[in-house]
């Protein structure tokens, strides 16, 4: 239960400056996840456009292989990125990144096509993904530091779940540019449209989202000052010195959690379109419903995180109920039609989303000022980065090799359980002052 000094907090109105944290914090999530989820979404369109058209399934591994790239970058962007954050400057980081991710948006969106370029145009595609996951490397967990950082007292949850408010966001605006660019070319331009030039449009308006996360995080100020280890040590190895048990169990958290993000937000849709033959407009519309469901939920599971339950007990939960409905979801997705993938979608983005409010402070409070930007940042994108990344990559693969539709269902269970065993196995840090806490290895 949350004492009467935390409930005071939640009855405080927020300041101007306040407020402008929140938005900057928030801006370069949206612009992240509508970037990959884009990708994820108009995966077959892109597929399409990029490689060529003998074989569908090797074209899709293609694309799924570009997205997996990227964020195999992650990881690279992560100590680069993380040691300016710990060294520099959080405000330093957050600026720099959503300049570059917003470039590489941009370069999607203008990257000529097979047709024009022949085996250039995959290389090239490929290319702008290990930019652009270069870039978010330091950009999640910059921004997840910021804002628990300068959050006020007993609002550090709450403040957290911004970042993956943020996410959602961008992965609703991603969900709803993708189903009316499918809609529009369909109905208006004729239903060759959206293969050959409709679908560049989105990627385009990423560029938008781009500068206005730069005015807003230009003026910020830091969230305190930037911590050099007094012996010239790189904050990473502080890190793997102090905490190598922390880090390890969040890497088992972070891993879980990218593999179930993935398939549930991302390859599901593309799942019900390819083997459950729902209509690839619908599966968009179904999919952007689960996002706005999950955008009401991220902010209130936050602020249960701070007010009511902790976090660890909140994340575990619900990776074991997603474990729990792993099988159902894909049978409900594959078999049951657009009923189906309604239930599917809309169960597996409630439960992820008591992840994505509680996780963000939840991991944040596991390393000490000196190096948690970098420590966070590697697990992180090592998690969601290598095992998130790959997802989709891995459930098409498992398909092909075992001929069996219903391969990415035991994956997901597999991610589900991981999650929750690395979030059991972490200490809980909800109800300590963020500056007492030390490196607990």
């Amino acid at each position: 239960m949350a004492t009467p000094d935390r409930q005071s907090a939640y009855h405080q109105p927020m300041q101007a400056a306040t407020r402008r944290v929140v938005w900057a914090g928030m801006i370069g999530n949206v612009l992240e996840w509508y970037d990959f989820g884009l990708y994820g979404l108009l995966a077959p369109v892109l597929a399409s456009a990029f490689y060529p058209g003998h074989n569908h399934i090797a074209a899709l591994l293609g694309v799924y292989g570009g997205f997996a790239a990227g964020f195999a970058m992650r990881p690279i962007g992560a100590v680069v990125l993380g040691r300016l954050g710990d060294q520099v400057g959080r405000r330093f980081v957050l600026v720099l990144s959503v300049a570059l991710m917003g470039a590489a948006t941009v370069a999607v969106g203008v990257l000529p096509g097979y047709a024009a370029l022949g085996l250039w145009a995959p290389i090239g595609l490929a290319a702008t993904r290990l930019f652009q996951g270069f870039s978010v490397g330091g950009e999640y967990v910059g921004s997840v530091t910021y804002l628990v950082e300068a959050a006020p007292p007993g609002r550090r949850g709450l403040a957290g779940s911004v970042a993956n408010l943020g996410a959602t966001v961008g992965m609703l605006l991603a969900a709803a540019a993708a189903a009316l660019a499918s809609g529009w070319a369909s109905s208006a331009l004729g239903i060759d449209a959206l293969p050959h030039w409709a679908w560049r449009v989105p990627f385009l308006l990423g560029g938008a989202l781009a500068f206005a996360g730069y005015w807003l995080r230009r003026h910020l100020p830091e969230s305190g000052e930037a911590w050099a280890p007094p012996d010239g040590t790189a904050p990473l190895l502080q890190a793997l010195r102090e905490s190598p048990r922390t880090m390890l169990w969040a890497l088992l958290l972070t891993s879980g959690y990218g593999i179930v993000n993935y398939l549930a937000m991302v390859f599901l849709p593309t799942f019900a379109h390819e083997f459950g033959h729902v209509l690839e407009s619908d599966a968009l519309r179904i999919n952007t419903a689960g996002q706005a469901l999950a955008l009401a939920v991220v902010p209130l599971s936050g602020w249960l995180s701070d007010m009511r339950w902790r976090r660890r007990t909140m994340v575990a939960a619900a990776f074991l109920g997603v474990a729990a409905v792993a099988w159902i979801s894909f049978a409900w997705a594959g078999r049951g039609g657009l009923s189906g993938l309604w239930a599917a979608q809309l169960l597996q983005a409630g439960l992820l989303a008591v992840v994505m409010g509680a996780a963000p402070a939840f991991l944040a409070e596991q390393f000490p000022p000196a190096y948690r930007v970098s420590a966070h940042a590697v697990v992180f994108n090592i998690g969601i980065g290598i095992a998130g990344g790959t997802a989709p990559l891995v459930a098409v693969a498992l398909v092909e090799v075992t001929s069996n539709p219903m391969a990415p269902a035991y994956y997901l269970l597999f991610g589900a359980l991981l999650a929750a065993a690395g979030t059991l196995a972490l200490r809980d840090h909800s109800r300590e002052r963020l500056p007492a806490l030390i490196a607990n290895s």
